[in-house]
């Protein structure tokens, strides 16, 4: 097996030459150094036109160096202690959420009342320093309270005319509060909006502020008066995850430094042109084509007649992902990769944002609710199963 390596960061390539497995560890281009070894009693070596033409195509991507990462990691580290600071005991859902953020991606939070969820998102609005709107969702609630409508008014000529009064979805950040008590009818006017970054009303279509960001919450054990939100809709998030109850340990420094519950005031904040130079710098992190196969495998997997489904989700599932949730896991990826100051995807980014990607894209039948199997099970046997590299390795070689 060869290897070539660099000195500054690493993309893993698996390919298929000679009928043999290669990996394809490469790194800075520039300071690269090849290593040559034996496969079934055989020495073998790069060719050199092979190479070259790989780090073409991967330079001509516009990579990051580590001088334009580091800082921009360091930012973003700098976000998520303050929100740890913030908000405590809950700092792998802040780094969900931000990368969620980084991903463009809606979000949905769902856990039961007083566990802190709404005060994330309004915490979040700060801390980005992006408009920020809130809108309670009710039964009564239309959607014109969220869109906006038109009003007769008169002019200065002193004629009338419809005017359009923009709504609260009119925002960077949109505070979804208990998404689920509005009627199916209400929360179909999030569909546009979420998908296109538009609202169309009386046919003419209204661009939405850039960046557009969905943020709602809802509580999973009260059905009185709530609507479930349908499968289009939900897909449209990026994330579901689950806010859970803090330890004893969190809560013991809560009522003993946070009174009233109420958050300090953040410190550090990352303005509207920081945030577009990390948009700009998660769209140069580099996705390899061996982690994109990987994606699209786990993806296919949750299929029931899917080839390398295992058996839990052929049993359980009834339906699975969309092409939607495997576009959604690789810009997790990114803005993970961004996060741990890495200019591009390694498989354990693709581990880490999968489950929050996948847990409300899974429709699973009334046997899965009969033996008790939930989603989070199913899509941990799914990621156990399904390896990265799809094909049989030898015990003493292993992909990372």
């Amino acid at each position: 097996m060869f290897f070539v390596k660099g000195l500054n960061y690493c993309f893993t390539e698996v390919f298929q030459h000679c009928n043999l497995l290669f990996e394809f560890g490469l790194t800075n281009p520039n300071a690269g150094q090849l290593y040559f070894g034996l496969i079934d009693g055989r020495l073998f070596s790069v060719f050199a036109l092979e190479l070259s033409t790989k780090i073409k195509k991967m330079t001509a991507q516009n990579l990051l160096t580590l001088d334009e990462i580091k800082p921009l990691s360091a930012s973003i580290r700098g976000l998520l202690d303050e929100l740890d600071k913030m908000f405590l005991g809950r700092p792998e859902l802040h780094r969900m959420v931000v990368i969620g953020i980084l991903s463009r991606g809606h979000i949905l939070l769902e856990g039961v009342p007083g566990v802190g969820k709404t005060a994330l998102i309004k915490g979040l609005g700060n801390l980005f320093g992006l408009s920020f709107d809130r809108v309670q969702f009710t039964p009564d609630l239309m959607p014109s309270d969220i869109s906006g409508t038109n009003i007769l008014q008169e002019n200065d000529n002193g004629k009338r005319e419809m005017t359009f009064q923009p709504g609260p979805i009119f925002t960077n950040i949109l505070l979804a509060d208990e998404i689920n008590r509005a009627s199916p009818k209400t929360q179909s006017a999030l569909l546009e909006a979420m998908q296109e970054g538009s609202v169309t009303l009386l046919g003419q279509t209204r661009k939405l502020p850039q960046p557009f960001f969905v943020l709602a919450s809802q509580n999973p054990i009260e059905l009185e008066g709530t609507y479930p939100l349908p499968e289009a809709q939900l897909d449209r998030f990026m994330f579901k995850l689950f806010v859970g109850m803090p330890s004893s340990e969190v809560l013991q420094d809560i009522i003993s430094n946070r009174r009233h519950g109420v958050p300090p005031e953040s410190l550090t904040k990352i303005d509207k042109d920081l945030l577009d130079v990390l948009f700009a710098a998660q769209g140069r992190i580099f996705l390899p084509s061996a982690v994109a196969a990987y994606i699209a495998r786990l993806v296919a997997a949750t299929h029931p007649n899917g080839v390398e489904s295992p058996s839990i989700v052929k049993e359980y599932v009834t339906f699975g992902a969309s092409p939607r949730a495997a576009i959604a896991i690789a810009e997790a990826s990114r803005s993970a990769a961004l996060i741990s100051g890495r200019p591009s995807v390694g498989f354990e980014d693709v581990r880490f944002v999968t489950p929050a990607v996948l847990n409300h894209r899974l429709l699973i039948g009334y046997k899965a609710r009969m033996d008790k199997v939930d989603v989070q099970k199913i899509i941990k046997g799914i990621l156990d199963t399904i390896k990265e590299v799809g094909l049989d390795l030898p015990k003493d070689i292993k992909v990372g």
